[in-house]
């Protein structure tokens, strides 16, 4: 249960009743993501917090494909069930299997564990300094 309430759409007005339909239009979904509903107490903040969502996760140099597993695997390493889930099913809307997921969530677990040990005994990175010589 969130810590605060949510400014449900039929109770939008202004500016954030117009990002929530630009939000369900560009995400082609029939309903705003609470993610963005919890954020429209502060309209500003949310405007500007829909505008990086564009600008990131919209056309640029990585496939939306590539930018979701990202998302779910920082999600995952954060501890985030609500973003895993919305991401984990942008990527089964794309096509994604069941074993793509279960590998992406394997590199996830593979190099938390891998990071906790090295900063765990403080060690060093020899290849990053190898590399640029």
């Amino acid at each position: 249960m969130s810590t605060v309430t949510i400014v449900e759409e039929q109770h939008a007005t202004g500016d954030v009743r117009s990002i929530y339909e630009e939000i369900r239009n560009t995400m082609k979904l029939p309903f705003v993501p609470n993610l963005f509903k919890v954020m429209a107490h502060n309209p500003a903040y949310l405007r500007a917090s829909w505008e990086r969502v564009k600008a990131i996760m919209g056309q640029g140099v990585l496939d939306r494909r590539t930018k979701e597993m990202v998302a779910v695997a920082v999600s995952a390493a954060n501890g985030c069930d609500y973003c895993v889930s919305a991401h984990t099913a942008a990527l089964k809307s794309m096509g994604c299997g069941d074993a793509e997921i279960i590998e992406l969530m394997a590199v996830v677990d593979l190099f938390s564990g891998f990071n906790k040990l090295l900063e765990g005994l403080l060690v060093a990175s020899d290849i990053g300094v190898a590399a640029r010589r």
